[in-house]
């Protein structure tokens, strides 16, 4: 007898195992559909503005006052008493603006404050013209600058140490003049001072706004200087000083300061007193500026000085001008 085949329910089994392997595949194309579109779109989504972190700012330097460091070399303030006269700020000018002021005149320059350094004088020598140093013995190098000085023509002065009305809270040198001293100790100080400069052609005050005012010890002064034929150029540190008028009821060659300088320490404001000084000179045939030896001072001259030269300024030593 011929067996017979059940083909349905085979079909049946093939079947099945044809729809089994179907699920399976639809269900791993749905986990990894998933995972490859569910996963990379959340690095896309916009962050929650509670979850930012802050972000941290690389540290910069901080200076105090929010202000940058100052990189420029310090330099000397001018004495306590300067000036005594009110400051007419002048208009600020540049070499250039002031050698259009055509015109001749006499113009001595007074370096004040000179001796600590022979370097300032090497400095202001090489500019070229006359100038004289007025020198306050005992500084550091007060020998090796009168000495370079002399090497060089240069005139110096002794530049006198007097009492200040801020005097003892503003400092005065040691062997400075008191106006308690007796005209003994005065007269040997001075002594002194002519013995360290020996080459002095004359001398006027440091500082001294309060020693200035006495006509009697200033007298004591002037007459030892008179007895070595210097001269005198009052600075003027006081509106109240007595220090020419003493000097002309001796008889002896004086004079007294016209314009500072380098009351302030930029070129502008340098120039611009160099001007007035100028001015001064062309007007009145003559003048007499005092200044210092700061590092401003003598770059602003040394840049100034030759093309007013040129310009028909004369200049010329302190002793030109006394009378």
């Amino acid at each position: 007898m011929k067996k017979t085949v059940n083909t349905r329910h085979n079909k049946g089994q093939g079947g099945g195992r044809y729809a089994a392997f179907a699920i399976l595949v639809l269900i791993l194309l749905a986990v990894g559909g998933y995972y490859f579109f569910s996963s990379p779109r959340k690095a896309t989504l916009p962050p929650d503005p509670t979850k930012v972190e802050k972000t941290v700012q690389p540290s910069v330097p901080v200076y105090k006052d929010a202000t940058l460091p100052d990189k420029t070399e310090p330099v000397k303030p001018p004495p306590a008493d300067y000036p005594a006269e009110p400051v007419v700020r002048p208009q600020q000018k540049t070499p250039t603006e002031i050698e259009k002021n055509v015109g001749s005149g006499k113009l001595a320059i007074i370096i004040d404050d000179m001796g600590a350094s022979i370097s300032e004088a090497r400095a202001l020598a090489d500019i070229g013209v006359p100038l004289t140093f007025s020198i306050i013995p005992g500084l550091r190098s007060y020998r090796e600058v009168a000495a370079y000085a002399a090497s060089k023509g240069i005139e110096t002065m002794i530049h006198i140490p007097m009492q200040s009305k801020g005097w003892p809270a503003t400092r005065l040198e040691n062997n400075g003049l008191l106006v308690s001293m007796s005209d003994d100790d005065i007269s040997e100080r001075l002594k002194g001072f002519m013995r360290d400069i020996p080459n002095a052609a004359g001398a006027n005050n440091h500082m001294g706004s309060e020693f200035t005012e006495h006509a009697d010890i200033m007298k004591s002064v002037l007459a030892e200087l008179k007895g070595k034929k210097l001269f005198f150029v009052d600075s003027v540190t006081s509106p109240q000083t007595t220090g020419q008028k003493v000097a002309q009821e001796l008889g002896m060659r004086s004079a007294r300061r016209n314009v500072f300088l380098d009351n302030e320490q930029n070129s502008s404001y340098i120039l611009g007193q160099l001007d007035q000084a100028v001015r001064l000179a062309r007007k009145n045939g003559s003048a007499i500026a005092i200044c210092h030896p700061h590092p401003m001072t003598i770059k602003t001259l040394a840049g100034a000085l030759p093309g007013l030269e040129k310009q028909g300024i004369k200049f010329v030593p302190a002793s030109a001008l006394v009378r």
